[in-house]
């Protein structure tokens, strides 16, 4: 699957402060958003690779605008860590 990572992103730096994490992974379309930690770090990590590649295949099959709403309103209707979309991304970490 193809897939670009972005470095020191505002976005990822954003979702990080949004979740209060220090080092945060947020996928755009095919972009992999990194916030405090370097690419080479992230690639090292298969669970956390596999998590972000279920994303980038969401947001393919859905398409980018429909994604977003999509997961938008999941997160409000179930929160973050119950939303169908984050669900089937930790299962892809086992994979």
């Amino acid at each position: 699957m193809e897939f670009n990572i972005k470095e020191h992103s505002w976005i990822a730096k954003m979702a990080a402060k949004k979740l209060r994490c220090s080092a945060v992974a947020i996928v755009i379309g095919r972009t992999v958003h990194l916030h405090n930690v370097r690419g080479e770090q992230f690639l090292r990590q298969q669970k956390w690779v596999k998590h972000e590649l279920c994303h980038v295949r969401q947001f393919q099959e859905h398409g980018r605008y429909v994604f977003i709403f999509k997961y938008l309103w999941e997160t409000l209707r179930h929160g973050y860590q119950n939303n169908k979309y984050e669900v089937e991304a930790r299962a892809a970490e086992e994979i």
